[in-house]
């Protein structure tokens, strides 16, 4: 273990909190906290600078094993939380971290419009195609045609790009990585959270038991070596048909501008009417 490895781990894990964690074996969850710490170590936050919102679901655990400030609240209301905490104190790095279905079901509403309104704030959405906690069902991410325990002749319904959605709806950053690309995510976690805008990183990530056990994608390690052969980054996609672009996944980052951002034009307001006395 290298020596920022030891410090990662002593300065920023609850040891003593619910350990061992309960994730099943070969879950990506586990290498989405390691890219967040590494993210946050090279940032030299301390862990009274950040925040960790999460909901429901698998993901929902992660603030549990994490000795920063830590929300763990109800489903698909991660970024309603994030939100308030960082209108109480902008200087906080806020992240919300959220699953498939949490972030974009019962959440989506909450998604769309933080991403409408560019939240100063992170959001990590980890897609693994299902409801892994509670199940086994079908999310808005699960691909047409695919088995799970609410589809068990076949899904038919089609899935959206939590990506491409994030784009339109208007987040200042979006990047794509999967859990293959360790190191590659961590690098998209720390642009997004030295990004002032709402920024989105989807990971794609694997449930073996829940989704890949079902539909014969094999274990954990089967299924991380079809993310690595089925990856591509954004700069060879954009050289690449439609055609064969299909069954793909574009990683790296698919939009980074600049935008006025909702908590500083809040602020604004404030001072206004704070100097007009509610004069307009």
């Amino acid at each position: 273990m290298s020596v920022s490895a030891q410090a990662i781990r002593h300065e920023y894990l609850r040891h003593n909190k619910k350990f061992p964690h309960v994730w099943c074996p070969g879950c990506g969850n586990g290498i989405v906290m390691a890219a967040l710490l590494r993210a946050v170590y090279r940032m030299e936050l301390s862990k009274d600078e950040v925040v960790l919102a999460s909901g429901i679901g698998c993901s929902g655990r992660m603030p549990t094993y994490l000795d920063f400030n830590t929300l763990h609240t109800t489903h698909g209301r991660a970024l309603t939380y994030a939100t308030g905490v960082k209108l109480a104190n902008p200087a906080l790095n806020v992240v919300a971290i959220m699953g498939d279905g949490d972030a974009t079901a019962i959440g989506g509403n909450h998604f769309i419009h933080a991403a409408r309104r560019n939240l100063n704030l992170t959001a990590i959405i980890i897609n693994n195609s299902i409801y892994g906690m509670t199940g086994g069902q079908y999310s808005p991410t699960t691909p047409f045609g695919s088995t799970s325990t609410t589809s068990l002749y076949g899904h038919i319904e089609h899935a959206f790009s939590i990506a491409e959605l994030a784009v339109t709806a208007g987040a200042s950053f979006v990047a794509r990585a999967t859990v293959f690309h360790g190191e590659l995510l961590d690098r998209l976690i720390e642009q997004a959270m030295e990004k002032r805008g709402f920024a989105v990183v989807e990971v794609i990530s694997n449930c073996h038991v829940q989704y890949g056990r079902r539909n014969k994608l094999g274990n954990a390690v089967e299924m991380l070596q079809s993310f690595k052969e089925n990856s591509v980054t954004v700069t060879r996609a954009a050289k690449l048909s439609a055609e064969e672009l299909e069954g793909k996944t574009t990683v790296g980052v698919l939009t980074d501008r600049e935008m006025p951002i909702s908590t500083e034009e809040y602020q604004k307001v404030r001072q206004r009417a704070s100097t007009t006395k509610g004069k307009v």
